[in-house]
């Protein structure tokens, strides 16, 4: 039996739990005092449910791995796929309602940043520079993240790594009971690494079980509609506790919510390829009924993909040159999201316009993030997956582009909300695009890593921009454009030469296409 022991596990979460619930007699008594507990003394009911996280965590992790770590057979893998005319039934419908919950919980928590730095900045008395080491933080966390949870999800499972990473983002809700800003950023880094650990598994998972007509939409349209469900998940949840509560409930709310997640993890599949190298033949019997997987022949090549060894490098074969295209895109967007959009606000105040007018305009063009999703999972599906990538990266250039007009052209409103619009539609098209694209490119031994790679790097710039601010340098409008046109002009290229079509083909066959 080398399988997980749940009762472990599970024992773990409770634990985890109690942890996380002997904190709160403390956060009531600061609620009566206007919700401060900077320079109070952590309690002994406290330091006890610390003690039971610290005893939890490790415990849940030894109960959801498996006893010893499977070989990569080349009986398991990608044979075990749904057939093309597979239909979309109740089964599907679950585990897609779960995974689109657990990526709005994953992106909710890192998107509070926003709304607690103000609060915490009061309470704390930190200058504008310190309260930066918060997102640094938590940016850090999930570039750390993506990539350690895609390794181990190839390592160990899908399923697994989902459980692991949720573990754990339960545990950092502690993060609103601490009354020292350095627990805070110790907090805030565990919250980025389990957070960024759950966008590129969730797109691995669902490319393995859904059937090949149905991947492509699904994958753009789950992915997009997690990450913006999540955002305004955030500012609701500020909108609604922050004024009563205070900051530090948006830290909290991760423990119900990550519960629930924990509570919904059996509507959670593990890819058949796992299922099938521990030999747990009843539950692939069961994914087969549920799901529509079937044993399916591969072609020579395919097979040669797959006796591959897990430990292969990310740029051998046709991948040589795709994956520096794949990161050298997203490190683009991430400076874009989180360097040019992050500081837009400030910038439109240094041209004149009155912060809400600036806040108005970026809100407006904000609306069209659903809409662009939606496009981008009809054209992904329906056209071509990958001229639909180029056409994002293409389509964020050209608001690039608008970035470096003439000053007095920029300043006319219709021309800088058309400029800002380019670029919303424009980087959320390309991200909603971009994970899914990388998760049906590699073969199934470094799914999870190349995908975990690409998203770590669409958060890197982040890390970049912060660093950047913690000594003054605040990006311009035009400076960022200027010097990310050219990255976003190779990426399209390179995308657009050594890039291949997925668009209703199955797993296999892109395996076979090396």
């Amino acid at each position: 039996m080398i399988g997980p022991r749940w009762p472990l596990f599970w024992a773990g979460c409770t634990a985890i739990a109690a942890g996380v619930l002997l904190h709160l007699p403390m956060l009531a008594m600061a609620h009566r005092m206007g919700n401060h507990l900077h320079g109070m003394a952590m309690d002994g009911w406290m330091y006890l449910g610390m003690a039971l996280i610290g005893i939890g965590v490790p415990l849940a992790i030894v109960g959801a791995l498996p006893r010893r770590r499977p070989a990569h057979s080349a009986s398991a893998g990608t044979s075990y796929e749904a057939a093309d005319d597979t239909p979309l039934n109740r089964s599907h419908a679950a585990v897609l309602a779960v995974l689109v919950l657990a990526l709005v919980i994953d992106t909710m928590k890192p998107a509070t940043l926003g709304f607690v730095i103000p609060g915490m900045r009061g309470e704390y008395g930190i200058t504008r520079s310190a309260a930066a080491l918060l997102p640094l933080a938590a940016l850090s966390g999930t570039v750390v993240g993506s990539f350690v949870w895609g390794l181990l999800a190839d390592l160990y499972g899908r399923r697994v790594s989902i459980l692991l990473s949720t573990i754990l983002f339960v545990s950092t809700a502690i993060c609103g009971a601490m009354p020292s800003y350095g627990w805070n950023l110790v907090m805030c880094f565990l919250m980025g690494s389990s957070a960024g650990g759950m966008l590129p598994v969730v797109y691995t998972l669902l490319a393995e079980i859904m059937p090949p007509r149905h991947r492509n939409w699904v994958l753009v349209l789950v992915g997009g509609t997690g990450l913006v469900g999540g955002y305004l998940s955030a500012s609701g949840a500020a909108h609604l506790f922050e004024p009563v509560y205070g900051w530090r409930s948006l830290w909290l709310l991760g423990f119900p919510t990550g519960i629930a997640l924990l509570a919904l993890a059996r509507w959670i599949p593990e890819s058949p390829r796992f299922l099938a190298e521990r030999g747990r033949d009843a539950e692939l019997a069961d994914m087969a009924r549920r799901f529509g997987i079937v044993p399916r022949p591969r072609a020579a090549r395919a097979e040669a993909a797959a006796s591959t060894p897990a430990a292969q490098p990310l740029t051998t074969g046709s991948h040589r040159f795709l994956t520096p295209a794949l990161v050298l895109a997203a490190l683009a967007w991430s400076f874009v999201t989180f360097g040019l959009l992050l500081w837009l606000p400030s910038d439109l105040q240094d041209r004149g316009y009155d912060a809400g007018l600036a806040s108005g305009i970026i809100a407006s063009s904000s609306l069209l993030a659903l809409p662009t999703i939606a496009l981008a999972a009809l054209f992904y599906s329906r056209w071509s997956s990958v001229k639909t990538l180029v056409g994002t990266v293409l389509l964020t250039m050209a608001g690039l582009a608008g970035a470096l007009l003439p000053p007095s052209l920029l300043a006319q409103p219709p021309v800088l909300i058309a400029v800002i619009a380019l670029l919303v539609v424009g980087s959320n098209g390309l991200i909603a695009v971009l994970l899914p694209y990388a998760a049906e490119n590699y073969p199934l031994g470094i799914r999870g890593r190349a995908t975990g790679l690409v998203a770590a790097s669409s958060k890197f710039g982040g890390v970049v921009i912060q660093l950047g601010a913690l000594v003054g340098l605040i990006p311009t409008l035009g400076g960022v454009a200027a010097a990310l046109l050219l990255p976003f002009a190779l990426a399209a290229a390179a995308i657009a030469a050594f890039g291949r079509e997925t668009r209703g083909r199955s797993l296999r066959e892109i395996e076979a296409d090396r």
